[in-house]
């Protein structure tokens, strides 16, 4: 085994800490602050139906949808206030990156990404409230005010510099054939008027940075909304950076004799991207089929069969324990899984603690059909870490733009594609189609391929491959877009380390801002995936001996 190594090194960030429960006193007695819970959801919608009405007409209140993508992407900023076991209050937050200028117009549906908090960025400077709402029943009694103190209390505790939010001028209507919103603001802010939303914020310390026109449809204000700002007074300046190292192994396939030469040559590799402090390690798509090596030449459709009835359960077993004993995650290239009597090919992503989690191949080439029989899934997978959120997408995947605009919608930072092809020009189509899609929608891609011959094995012949790691292209990032990349067909492990604050920087400032910039009013993405209204949970690997 030709054991070169690759190397691009650097350290790491802390993450985000969850907010703690507490209770506060006002006129309706004791109330507990804790974050959402699923099974509050119902409750919720329920809720903010009754507190906001007319916003019910409008069709501007919150879908089980959506709260349940707040609670995905970020816990920590859903919180409910209760009052003797009775939920009677809730706030809706998220992080933005405000960039150059935090005070820049915006709408609702912008800078909540529709109402889902897709754009919800943990490295962003800004906590943002996109809502705050009370019982009708309750209203007046305080609790309002529990609410906000629980916002200023979570800004705190990430070290966030300010609070933003768009604020309706709810009484504005009353007034709006007297004066502008400007005049009425400054009205509000002197005394000389009574707002029943924005004299609440200006007493809970916010201060008006300006007016939003058509913020949201809502008559009472004429779609205007005041720009409040809270500065932290605990803000403390970080020049902390998070670094994330990823090892993609180019993967030599070679005839072996046991599953023991199998698994001590998977796990070198894990040993040695563990030696260098990685945080994941990816291998290409199809590496397990070397296994078939071992046996009596067989059809390449009898061959893939077999390696998903006799051999899924060791390879798993086999991989869940490297994660576990080396304590990385393990993007383990892909396996021919057997579900209901069709065969996907699926990459199984291993966390630390060896739980496991199926990204299954969408498109299916020609060839797989053809030799393998392999059918396509129908569901994409986004798995936040606390290093980065991350998705999987397999070889023939990433020539498709839409399942990868998809993942960056959900928050996707990272992309990892194990893929196979048999020569310089299936490999060519995996690497352009990877750098574009860094490109268009300011990812990080990383690839790994299969390389080495199987002359016994059907359709698994020959190989070409390339391990890289691709960016955006823009002055924060390599010349060429490209991270870091390894010497073709030649056995070894490509590591590197991905800066992620450059990442989120040009996302929101860069030379150019793809993911700010599309025309969502002309072009829309209808996802219709499987798993859609459903959230994925790792599974714990089942119990098992590995052959030897």
């Amino acid at each position: 085994m030709n054991r070169r190594l690759l190397l691009d090194l650097t350290p790491e960030l802390p993450e985000h800490q969850s907010m703690e429960s507490f209770t506060l006193e006002c006129k309706a007695g004791a109330v507990l602050i804790r974050q959402v819970e699923p099974e509050d959801l119902s409750l919720l919608i329920e809720l903010n139906l009754r507190a906001f009405p007319l916003m019910a007409e409008e069709n501007v209140v919150w879908s089980e949808r959506q709260l349940m993508n707040h609670l995905r992407v970020f816990p920590s900023g859903q919180l409910v206030a209760v009052v003797n076991g009775k939920i009677v209050g809730g706030v809706s937050s998220l992080i933005v990156n405000t960039g150059s200028d935090p005070y820049r117009p915006h709408t609702y549906a912008g800078i909540t990404d529709g109402g889902y908090f897709h754009n919800h960025d943990r490295n962003g400077d800004t906590l943002y409230g996109a809502d705050v709402y009370v019982d009708p029943d309750c209203q007046g009694m305080g609790i309002g005010g529990v609410l906000y103190e629980a916002r200023r209390r979570l800004c705190k505790q990430l070290n966030l510099r300010r609070i933003l939010a768009g604020g309706r001028l709810f009484d504005y209507g009353e007034k709006a054939e007297e004066m502008t919103p400007e005049e009425y603001v400054d009205k509000v802010r002197n005394c000389e008027l009574s707002d029943t939303v924005l004299s609440f914020q200006l007493k809970h310390g916010f201060v008006v940075r300006g007016i939003l026109r058509n913020y949201i449809t809502d008559p009472k204000s004429h779609n205007c909304a005041s720009l409040i700002e809270w500065l932290n007074p605990d803000y403390i300046e970080t020049e902390a950076s998070q670094k994330v190292r990823i090892a993609c192994v180019q993967y030599q396939v070679r005839k072996i004799a046991t599953f023991e030469e199998f698994a001590n040559q998977v796990e070198y590799f894990v040993e040695t991207a563990a030696d260098y402090r990685s945080d994941f390690v990816l291998f290409p798509e199809f590496f397990s089929v070397q296994l078939l090596s071992m046996l009596e030449p067989m059809s390449a459709l009898r061959g893939i069969r077999r390696l998903a009835q006799d051999y899924s359960e060791a390879f798993i077993a086999l991989m869940s324990g490297l994660a576990r004993k080396y304590g990385v995650y393990i993007i383990g290239g892909s396996h021919p899984i057997e579900e209901d009597g069709k065969l996907y090919n699926k990459c199984l992503i291993f966390d630390p603690e060896g739980r496991y989690l199926a990204q299954p191949k969408l498109h299916i080439t020609p060839a797989e059909k053809r030799f393998w029989g392999i059918s396509g899934g129908n569901e994409l997978i986004v798995l936040p870490t606390p290093k980065a959120k991350i998705a999987v997408q397999i070889c023939y995947d990433i020539e498709f733009p839409e399942p990868c605009s998809y993942l960056a919608d959900q928050g996707v930072e990272i992309l990892f594609v194990p893929y196979c092809t048999d020569d310089r020009h299936g490999q060519l189509r995996v690497r352009y189609c990877a750098q574009a899609r860094a490109i268009e929608n300011q990812i990080f891609v990383a690839t790994a391929g299969v390389i080495g011959n199987l002359p016994s094995v059907p359709a698994m012949d020959i190989h070409y491959g390339q391990a890289a790691v691709y960016t955006p292209s823009d002055f924060a990032f390599a010349r060429d877009g490209i991270q870091a990349i390894a010497d073709s067909n030649v056995e070894t492990l490509l590591v590197t380390d991905l800066h992620m604050e450059d990442l989120h920087r040009s996302r929101a400032s860069g030379s150019v801002t793809p993911r700010l910039d599309r025309r969502t009013d002309l072009f829309e993405l209808k996802v219709k995936l499987k798993n859609l209204d459903t959230s994925n949970e790792l599974t714990d690997a089942p119990g098992f001996q590995l052959p030897k």
